[in-house]
């Protein structure tokens, strides 16, 4: 990619001619020696690196907390960047000072991420101000010296402190001093600047970019230094559409908007609930149904979740497309389908009709973690027979599994008990976990089984309960 990078830097117009593989925290500490924003994990999982970026929307911009460690400079390209620095007033806004007052900082390493955090939820337009959604906002901020018990006083205070009624423009936080006056003049500052996307992909790219939230994790000492090519430069692979029974979710669509679609949301109600066990609000903002699935992980949340809908994917080699079901994209271990100069564009999966699905995931904390072992079912039933359904399981087997045997001997077996039982040597003999950081083998079979007992009990809670399984397994 070539070509000046040019966007807003708090309330002043920035152009460099930077890698556009450097990351914003690298960019922002080595060349604008703005450092407030901290150097933490460099992996997405400590929050201390969280700042603001927003995006023109129509009249209004709409703001999201990312972590800069894992943030392409490229793609501020007609953007605001908002840093620590750039929510300087005369007095500290109120989330500071709540802060400050409620002993909420010790060190003081966190806070800077924690205070952007808890400010990027403050600007979301339209809803509501509620403790368990700002404590919810931290959910990707770690703080090792300072106490959880004062952060959550400090959120349950300004709760009092901000108001807790709509927020329909960005004049109300102006005038309550949670954002500087300069935010005013964003949207109109953000349509004179050019929204064009940079020269990207004119020669070979070494790598292609989408969310970030892995491959700066694995290649982030060399992406600065090495061409790139930011597929979020593409709008059109962002989106999720309906047509003919059949849901079409463009690759680059995020964990966030996949979660609060009103199309995912009707058709899958807990959506919301499975993914804030996916990584933190940070990393869902940026991380892609589509990079999860090429990432080939064996415990990928998102490909789990979309094995068990009977997902297909859509790869293309610029005019060239061809259409593969998901159980047959994961090859190996870290192995797919996917061909070279393949980008996959699309994942299509048919509407559920009269479906259960539940999404379970251990590990070793409930929040922000990866899985042990996690797991998926979809399941329809008539007459308390059961009729349909797709069960998959990762963190058994090298790849992301469907669990073709076990799905096959339910079809036709009645909600009990003893179906469920009988399938447990069955689930066994299908899975292949191994003993690794995550857990043992042993371990693993153990939590396969229980998470089947699990789907079961809480999608049929009329018919089976945990305690009959405790007294006999």
């Amino acid at each position: 990619m070539t070509g000046q990078i040019c966007f807003l830097l708090n309330d002043r117009q920035v152009c460099t001619p930077a890698n556009s593989g450097l990351t914003v925290l690298d960019y922002l500490h080595h060349l604008a020696r703005l450092r407030g924003t901290k150097v933490g994990c460099r992996e997405g999982g400590c929050g201390a690196c969280t700042l603001l970026v927003g995006s023109l929307r129509g009249e209004k911009v709409s703001y999201q907390s990312v972590a800069s460690c894992l943030l392409p400079l490229g793609e501020l390209q007609g953007k605001h960047l908002v840093t620590i620095e750039g929510l300087n007033q005369s007095r500290l806004s109120p989330v500071q000072q709540e802060l400050v007052d409620r002993g909420a900082t010790q060190c003081g390493f966190c806070t800077p991420g924690m205070v952007m955090s808890l400010t990027g939820y403050l600007l979301k337009a339209g809803t509501k101000i509620s403790f368990e959604e700002l404590k919810n906002a931290l959910g990707g901020n770690l703080c090792r010296c300072t106490g959880y018990a004062s952060i959550k006083r400090a959120c349950n205070f300004l709760v009092t402190t901000t108001g807790n009624s709509s927020r329909e423009n960005i004049q109300d936080l102006v005038a309550k001093a949670i954002v500087p006056e300069y935010f005013q003049e964003i949207p109109a500052r953000l349509r004179q600047l050019s929204q064009s996307a940079l020269e990207n992909g004119k020669t070979t790219a070494d790598f292609l970019i989408a969310g970030g939230t892995e491959i700066y994790v694995n290649y982030g000492d060399i992406l600065p230094e090495s061409r790139v090519k930011l597929l979020n430069q593409s709008p059109q692979m962002k989106r999720i559409s309906s047509y003919e029974g059949k849901i079409y979710i463009k690759a680059l669509t995020t964990f966030a908007e996949f979660a609060t679609d009103p199309t995912i949301v009707k058709l899958i109600p807990d959506i919301q609930a499975y993914v804030s066990r996916i990584a933190s609000w940070q990393i869902r903002n940026r991380a892609t149904l589509g990079g999860n699935i090429v990432a080939a992980s064996p415990i990928a949340d998102g490909s789990i979740l979309l094995l068990a809908l009977d997902s297909l994917v859509m790869l293309n080699n610029g005019n060239r497309s061809r259409i593969l079901t998901l159980k047959e994209f994961f090859q190996g271990y870290k192995q797919t389908a996917q061909k070279p100069g393949e980008i996959l564009s699309e994942i299509i999966f048919p509407a559920p009709q009269a479906n259960k699905i539940n999404f379970e995931k251990v590990s070793k904390r409930k929040y922000f973690d990866c899985a042990v072992v996690n797991s998926a079912i979809k399941i329809r039933c008539e007459n308390d027979v059961i009729c349909e359904i797709a069960i998959s399981m990762g963190g058994v087997a090298p790849i992301p599994l469907f669990l073709k045997q076990t799905s096959n001997y339910f079809i036709g077996k009645p909600v009990s008990q003893d179906t469920i039982e009988t399938a447990f040597p069955i689930l066994q003999r299908e899975i292949s976990p191994i003993s690794d950081v995550h857990g043992s083998a042993g371990y693993k079979r153990l939590l396969a089984r229980q998470l089947l007992i699990a789907h079961f009990s809480k999608l049929f809670p009329d018919f089976l309960q945990l305690r009959d399984f405790y007294t006999t397994n």
